[in-house]
């Protein structure tokens, strides 16, 4: 290479490459994305938090991050610069002359044109990590520093339970953030020492300066000060350790462990104290052989001791040794799981059905829910979906209504929009996001009737809705399908967008709406609509002309998301149900404050506690998975409005001290109980998450004996669901019904026990059954007395009541069912066994089963058939409740409809709506109702209409079959017509013989 040369001074000049301004323009671009992402994302959260109502949590959540992820960052950056720079400022002027040295003269020598660089970038690094850590703490500081008394007193230290609840998981943060400071403190002032030269690990004489003594002995005593802080804490962590036979500190605990950790604690003040001496004495002999002592000593003392008192103090009389520690977590885990005033009531259940006996339950049987909103979804589907793309969950909701002045058990959902319905050329970013915005309506069919036909019996339904509620406003933009987000909202006179609902009379078959609510965020700004652009990725939202000065956006539309939002510091139940208040649906939503600190009560798995065949794959309960509680309480409740988004949390436990703590970090959050509507309260009930919660944990501590609780010979379990192939929980049912011990019938809450074993020592018979009553008010606005009594029934040990299981095996054995149900599987029909229901009446325990039969084909759905009932060893399988019943109390159940004073009893079925007519003949049906099924009438006695109905049915399922194999469609629909006809004939004849059977009974 050749270089120009330069006169002044005659020698060559090296000409310098120009760097490239690529890299740093790249840089600048960077910085300037991630502000904008950054940006967006804060700003958009502001704008949903302000137009929700709650901007005070997002204010209070980010600046208690911003602060502690400042503070925690600065004390780190701070520690760790300080140690740095002390330990650089000073080191000897001439290193010592040692081989050690000597080889780390090079990375001296590397290291020092970067040194200014490390120095800051270090500390700085750090920091971020030590501020972010900090930052995800920022509930345990808010309940600490707002922290309220519980009231009571755990049995060991006789502290107030808030202590362990606020302060003790506040102090485990501090200390842990101190050590982490300290130990990283340390080591970046011992490596830059040692590389240095300010301590040696090798050659004769002073292994370190003075400085670098005063230096590592300090933060040294430092160090192990916060491990005696440490040892300090961990005595009062271990009445909620959970290590053991139970949660708390057993006799080991007591007697050796806490002991120990006291001591300890000392052992390391004191070695603190000679870290401290070093400093001045210039000899690392005595700490040493201090931290020596402390490692024995944590050996000897907190290992060796407890297990020695454990083997032979405890293991030899377990039993006896443990009795009060039991006690103690007995006591706290009825208390924390709010199951100490369950009332027990010994129930000796009678096995044999006598005439009458169901008269003094005669408004329980009537009230018997005989719709499974597990199973009649498709038949929501196919009758009242009206469109490809509205939809009803799979499993629907329990509620009841006042209609006619009566308090009515209802299935109930809402028809909500299914993207996933409309065609694949329907789907595009202005149908999805703009035109298909929001279900609508809300339909209803009463629990315990159904139409001749065996389809529900709805109260309300339709489009737009019809029925026996006052709907004002049926548009559904928020639930639980919602697209992700739409653009709705225009200028005063601009043509309506959105679809409505379909509409035979309106032009092009549609009404078109749009959106007047408040319920998202303005996107009519550039500003706005640039942000939201870059939140969700999505460009059209800049460049669509659907996007308007008026337009709002709607997103985080999930009830469920939207309390999570608002009220972070709540778990929700993983139920979400609709209900019609003042002419509004309104989403309710339970949430539970909860802890894991509670002193002696049991730790459990909320997910594992609350998982059963309906919840197996739902996502909240996954969620719950890895959530450990030992204290909970239903403590807010909370709705959500389909149609503008509003989010409110009523205090439901005023008294829970953990919902007190947070409504001192965000004042008029929740609002009091006294402002909760009577018509809304009417429809609050007891959440399900929550009993399965108390029923699993009382499945075990209904024992409060110690010694009986240690043999866990009484423990129960909940059986498995016998209607499912999944080996998971029956999930509890809500029933109108009277237990022992109330005056009238209640909304509850329902489940049973089996003995808890395994294996081939599992026994199917029933131990138990439990209610709470789930009622929780009146349209009056008061709060029901009785709401939240859990009473649980306790069969004699000696019983032999069978269990759903046992009694699910005995039906589908039943010779006679088996018979019948053959009858009902002809043509390629399907059997479905409905929820198994078990009730407390007639001095016993009554099991009911609504039959399913759904035909074969792609627009097939559920219809009620039959109804099996089970008392003691008698079975009844007839086409009503009533019939069945008959059969098993000798002709006189006691269970008619006059009994109860109500209209029409479970299982019977209705007469079209007021203001319906049947179909005239030869007229076809309502576009949403199925076709009446007509067939010939055979002559002869019932016997001989049933063998005949039988015969024909066998003929056209040959005909069809060979039909289909020819391919001959005309043939095979005739043909399966013929099939349908005779299994009605067949199962009218069958219903007289079961008539027949039970007169002569």
């Amino acid at each position: 290479m050749t270089f120009p040369s330069d006169p002044r001074a005659g020698r060559p000049v090296v000409q310098r490459r120009r760097r490239s301004p690529l890299v740093p323009t790249l840089v600048v671009l960077g910085a300037i994305v991630l502000l904008l992402v950054v940006t967006a994302e804060i700003w958009t959260e502001v704008l949903w938090f302000d137009q929700v109502g709650y901007s005070q949590v997002y204010r209070t959540r980010l600046v208690s991050q911003v602060v502690l992820f400042v503070a925690g960052a600065a004390i780190m950056a701070a520690a760790v610069f300080a140690s740095l720079s002390f330990a650089y400022r000073s080191r000897p002027v001439y290193a010592p002359v040692s081989p050690e040295q000597q080889s780390l003269d090079r990375y001296r020598e590397s290291l020092e044109p970067l040194r200014r660089l490390v120095l800051i970038a270090l500390p700085a690094g750090l920091g971020l990590f030590a501020g972010s850590a900090a930052a995800q703490q920022w509930e345990t500081v808010l309940l600490w520093l707002n922290r309220t008394s519980f009231g009571a007193t755990d049995p060991e230290f006789g502290m107030d339970i808030g202590f362990f609840v606020f302060t003790l998981p506040f102090l485990r943060f501090v200390l842990g953030f101190l050590t982490a400071v300290v130990v990283l403190a340390a080591l970046a002032g011992a490596a830059t020492h040692y590389l240095y030269g300010g301590f040696r690990l090798q050659g004769p004489g002073e292994r370190t300066t003075k400085a670098a003594r005063v230096h590592l002995a300090l933060l040294g005593a430092l160090l192990v000060l916060l491990q005696a802080g440490s040892y300090w804490l961990d005595r009062y962590s271990q009445v909620i350790d959970d290590s053991g036979l139970f949660t708390g500190a057993g006799f080991t605990g007591v007697n050796a462990v806490i002991p120990a950790r006291t001591i300890l604690a000392i052992i390391a003040v004191i070695v603190a104290v000679l870290f401290v001496a070093t400093a001045f004495t210039g000899t690392w002999r005595i700490p040493t052989v201090g931290v020596g002592l402390m490692v024995v000593s944590a050996i000897a003392v907190g290992g060796i001791y407890p297990a020695v008192v454990q083997r032979f103090q405890v293991q030899p009389s377990e039993q006896s040794r443990e009795a009060p520690y039991i006690e103690r977590n007995i006591q706290a885990t009825r208390a924390a799981f709010d199951i100490d005033d369950v009332e027990e009531i010994p129930y000796n259940a009678e096995e044999e059905g006598e005439p009458g006996a169901l008269r003094e339950d005669a408004e329980t049987t009537a009230s018997i829910r005989l719709l499974d909103p597990s199973l009649v979804s498709p038949a929501f589907r196919q009758l009242q979906q009206g469109r490809q793309y509205y939809a009803f969950p799979d499993t629907l909701d329990v509620d009841r209504y006042d209609i006619e002045g009566e308090t009515r058990d209802a299935v109930v959902a809402v028809r909500e929009l299914d993207l996933d319905g409309l065609a694949d050329n329907a789907r595009s970013w202005i149908n999805d996001h703009t035109v298909y915005t929001h279900g609508f309506g809300f339909v209803g069919a009463y629990g315990n009737q159904r139409t001749p036909g065996g389809e529900p019996a709805f109260f309300q339904r339709g489009i737009p809705p019809v029925g026996e509620l006052e709907l004002e406003e049926p548009r559904v933009y928020f639930g639980e399908s919602s697209p992700s987000f739409s653009i709705v909202g225009a200028p005063e006179g601009a043509p309506p967008r959105e679809l409505d609902y379909p509409d035979d009379e309106a032009p092009n078959g549609q009404r078109n709406t749009t959106y007047t609510g408040d319920g998202g965020p303005d996107v009519g700004s550039p500003v706005n609509r640039l942000l939201y652009a870059i939140k969700l990725r999505d460009w059209n939202l800049l460049l669509s002309d659907a996007v308007n000065s008026e337009s709002q956006i709607l997103y985080d539309r999930h009830p469920r998301d939207r309390v999570e939002k608002v009220a972070p510091f709540l778990t929700l139940d993983g139920n979400v149900y609709p209900a019609v208040v003042d002419g509004r649906i309104k989403w309710i939503v339970d949430g539970y404050t909860t802890s894991d600190a509670y002193p002696y009560s049991s730790l459990e798995q909320l997910g594992d506690l609350t998982i059963d065949t309906l919840t197996a794959t739902s996502q909240s309960v996954v969620a719950l998975r890895a959530q450990e509680v030992n204290y909970i309480r239903n403590s807010v409740k909370a709705t959500v409005d389909a149609y503008d988004g509003s989010v409110t949390l009523y205090a439901w436990d005023e008294n829970d001290p953990v919902l007190q703590a947070w409504t001192n970090v965000f004042p008029d959050m929740v609002r009091p109980l006294s402002e909760i509507d009577g018509e809304l309260m009417s429809h609050f009930r007891y959440p399900e998450d929550l009993f399965k919660v108390q029923r699993e944990v009382l499945s075990s501590y209904h024992v409060e004996d110690p010694d009986a609780w240690y043999s866990e010979q009484d423990f129960w379990r909940t059986p498995n669901d016998p209607t499912s192939d999944q080996e998971e929980p029956q999930p509890p049912y809500y029933l109108t019904l009277q237990m022992p011990g109330q005056d009238d019938p209640s909304f509850s809450l329902t489940s049973t026990y089996i003995p808890r074993a395994t294996g081939e020592s599992v026994r199917n018979v029933l131990t138990g059954f439990v209610a709470v009553d789930a009622e929780a008010g009146s349209e009056d606005g008061e709060r029901r007395e009785g709401y939240g009594q859990i009473r649980l029934l306790t069969l004699p040990r000696s019983s032999v009541v069978n269990g759903p299981g046992q009694v699910q095996n005995d039906f589908n054995s039943n010779p006679a069912v088996s018979e019948s149900l053959n009858v009902l599987r002809l043509g390629e029909s399907q059997v479905l066994n409905g929820n198994l229901l078990t009730l407390p009446v007639g001095g016993g325990l009554l099991y009911v089963q609504p039959v399913y039969v759904q035909s074969a084909g792609e627009t097939s759905y559920p219809l009620l058939r039959r109804v099996l009932v089970s008392f003691g060893d008698e079975i009844g399988f007839a086409d009503t409740l009533d019939a069945a019943l008959d059969q098993v109390f000798g002709g006189d159940s006691g269970a008619e409809a006059g009994d109860a004073g109500t209209p029409v009893t479970g299982g019977d079925t209705v007469p079209p709506a007021e203001g319906e007519e049947p179909p005239a003949e030869g007229e076809q049906p309502p576009a949403d109702e199925p076709a009446p099924t007509t067939a010939p009438t055979v002559p002869g006695d019932a016997q001989s209409r049933l063998t005949d109905a039988l015969q024909r049915a066998n003929e056209a399922l040959q005909d069809g079959q060979a039909a289909l194999s020819e391919g001959d469609f005309a043939a095979y629909g005739e043909a399966q017509e013929r099939l349908q006809a005779a299994i009605e004939d067949a199962l009218a004849a069958e219903a007289e013989l079961d008539a027949g059977a039970a007169t002569d009974q």
